[in-house]
C-alpha cells in the first residue's frame, strides 16, 4: 500500500528542489507530494532528491510512480555542485569514474563526495545511478523499446548492471517493470520515438515557444503550428528531435536518432534546451516582490531561463546577435550553416543542415563574406578556434567569472555576449547588461538574475512583436 506524508519543518539550510519525497519507515516506501495516503507525521522522513532515498533503502511507491517527475538541483546548491549534477547528466559517470568527475572541477574525489553528501544527501554515483533506472523506468513505460535497447539508452554499459540496477530502485526486474505498465502510458508515434518530458508546474510552454521561433537558427531549427523541431548530430550522425505540448505536467518529445545508445543524455539536453530542468519556485517568489520585475513576472508565470541544445552553436548565435540587427544575423547565420554545415536530405519544415562544429568554423574564411562586418566574422572565427583549442570550456567545467573571462577575452567579443552565452549555459546569476535595465540595478535579484533577465528579454520580445502588429 502506498503512504505518504506532509515535509518534516526544519530550519537547516538545505538546497531546494522541484518535488521533495516523504518516505515511510514503517513501510520502506518513498512517494511524490500528491500521493493519497497520510501516514503519522512522526514515521516520515523527507528527501529532497529520489536518489537520496533510494540511498537510505526506501523504494519507489508503485501508486504515484515518483520516476515520472522532474527533481533537478536548484541553483541553491554550490556552483560547485551544480557544475558536477550537470557533469553526471551529460555521462561523465557513464564511463568514468567520480575521481575523474572531480578532477574534471579541480577538486578530490572525496571532497566532491563531501559535498554531494553534504548538500544532496548522496554521493555522485548514487545520483548518476538513480538517474540512469528512472530514465529506464519512463521508457519502459512509454516506449516499445526491447530491454536490451532500453538498458543502453539510459547509459548502462551492461545488461547485467541495468538489470542489478533496476532491482535495487524498484525491487522488480525490467521485464516485470515493462508488464505492469498502465493502458495508457505507452505512446504511440507513426515515426520516432515519443518520450513524455517532466516538469513541474506552472511551465510557460507559449513564452518559451515564442521565443524558440524568435530566435531560430533558419535550416538548423524551426517553429510550425506550435511544435519545435530542429536538427542534431550524434558522432556524426544526423537526426531530429521534436518538442510539442503534452499534459499539465509534461511535454512529448518525438526523437528520430540513428541509434538509441545514450539516449537519457539526448532528453537531458533537451530538457536544459528548454529550462525544464531547473527549479524557479524561489526564483519567481523573490522577483514578484521586486517593485521593477513584479508586474511582468505576474504577466508571464513559469517562464523557465533557456538553455542551450549545443553551447558553442549559441555562442557564435550571441556574437553575430550582439552586433548587426536581427533580420540581417538570421541572413548571416543561414549563410553560415549553408556553407559549413552538413547537409541533411529528406527532412522537412525548413530543416535542411546540421550547425557546424567549431573545428569547422575555426578553419573559415567567414570575413569574406558580405553579409557580417569583418570585425563580427573575425571575432566567430577567433571564438571557434579558442572553443576549439580548449581555451573556452562550454561543457560545465568551468564557474561563471572563468566562463566569463575567457569568452571576454576574445577579440571582437564583449562581456555583455559572454553574459548571454553563460545564461543560456545555465549559470543562474548571469545577467547580461542588454537585458533592459543597468547591472547595478539587478544586484537586488541575486541569485536569480538570469530568471529575471529572462523575463526582461521575453517582456521586450512581446512589446516588439505587438508593435509590429499594429504597424
Amino acid at each position: 500500500m502506498s503512504e505518504s506524508g506532509q515535509p518534516d519543518a526544519s530550519d537547516a539550510p538545505r538546497i531546494v528542489t522541484m518535488t521533495t519525497y516523504s518516505a515511510v519507515r514503517t513501510t520502506g516506501i518513498y512517494c511524490r507530494p500528491g500521493c493519497g495516503a497520510r501516514p503519522r507525521a512522526d514515521n516520515v522522513t523527507t528527501f529532497e532528491l529520489a536518489a537520496a532515498a533510494e540511498a537510505a533503502g526506501y523504494r519507489a511507491c508503485l501508486k504515484c510512480r515518483p520516476y515520472r517527475v522532474a527533481g533537478p538541483v536548484s541553483p541553491g546548491a554550490p556552483e560547485l555542485v551544480c557544475r558536477a549534477v550537470q557533469l553526471i547528466i551529460a555521462g561523465t559517470l557513464d564511463e568514468h569514474t567520480e575521481a575523474a568527475l572531480g578532477q574534471r572541477l579541480g577538486v578530490s574525489a572525496r571532497h566532491l563526495r563531501r559535498l554531494f553528501n553534504e548538500h544532496l544527501g548522496v554521493t555522485p554515483t548514487q545520483l548518476a545511478h538513480s538517474r540512469r533506472a528512472h530514465f529506464a523506468r519512463r521508457l519502459l513505460d512509454d516506449s516499445d523499446l526491447s530491454i536490451a535497447q532500453i538498458a543502453f539508452a539510459s547509459g548502462f554499459g551492461s545488461i547485467r548492471h541495468f538489470n542489478r540496477a533496476m532491482s535495487d530502485v524498484f525491487r522488480s526486474s525490467p521485464r516485470d517493470l515493462r508488464e505492469r505498465r498502465r493502458r495508457n502510458d505507452r505512446l504511440i508515434a507513426d515515426g520516432g520515438l515519443r518520450l513524455r518530458m517532466p516538469f513541474n508546474p506552472p511551465f510557460n510552454w507559449h513564452a518559451t515557444v515564442g521565443h524558440l521561433a524568435r530566435r531560430a537558427i533558419p535550416g538548423v531549427e524551426s517553429v510550425n503550428d506550435g511544435t519545435y523541431r530542429r536538427t542534431i548530430t550524434l558522432d556524426g550522425a544526423p537526426g531530429v528531435l521534436e518538442v510539442e505540448a503534452g499534459g499539465s505536467d509534461h511535454l512529448l518529445l518525438r526523437a528520430h536518432l540513428p541509434y538509441w545508445e545514450g539516449l537519457i543524455h539526448i532528453v537531458e539536453r533537451a530538457a536544459h534546451m528548454l529550462g525544464i530542468d531547473s527549479d524557479i519556485t524561489d526564483g519567481e517568489r523573490h522577483l514578484a516582490d521586486d517593485p521593477v520585475l513584479a508586474a511582468i513576472v505576474h504577466q508571464q508565470p513559469g517562464l523557465r531561463v533557456p538553455g542551450a541544445w549545443a553551447p558553442f552553436e549559441i555562442g557564435v548565435f550571441e556574437i553575430i546577435n550582439q552586433t548587426v540587427d536581427r533580420e540581417s544575423s538570421r541572413s548571416a547565420i543561414a549563410a553560415i550553416v549553408r556553407a559549413h554545415g552538413a547537409h541533411v536530405a529528406g527532412l522537412t519544415h525548413g530543416l535542411t543542415h546540421t550547425f557546424p562544429s567549431a573545428e569547422t568554423l575555426a578553419d573559415a574564411s567567414l570575413a569574406r563574406s558580405r553579409l557580417l562586418p569583418r570585425s563580427t566574422a573575425r571575432a566567430v572565427v577567433e571564438f571557434a578556434a579558442a572553443v576549439a583549442a580548449g581555451a573556452v570550456r562550454l561543457d560545465g567545467t568551468a564557474d561563471l567569472d572563468q566562463l566569463i573571462a575567457s569568452i571576454g577575452a576574445v577579440p571582437g567579443v564583449d562581456e555583455n555576449t559572454a553574459q548571454h552565452v553563460a545564461l543560456h549555459l545555465g549559470h543562474p546569476d548571469a545577467f547580461p547588461s542588454g537585458a533592459g535595465t543597468h547591472a547595478a540595478v539587478s544586484e537586488a535579484w541575486r541569485p536569480w538574475r538570469a530568471l529575471a533577465a529572462t523575463h526582461l528579454m521575453v517582456h521586450a520580445e512581446g512589446l516588439a512583436t505587438a508593435q509590429l502588429q499594429r504597424a
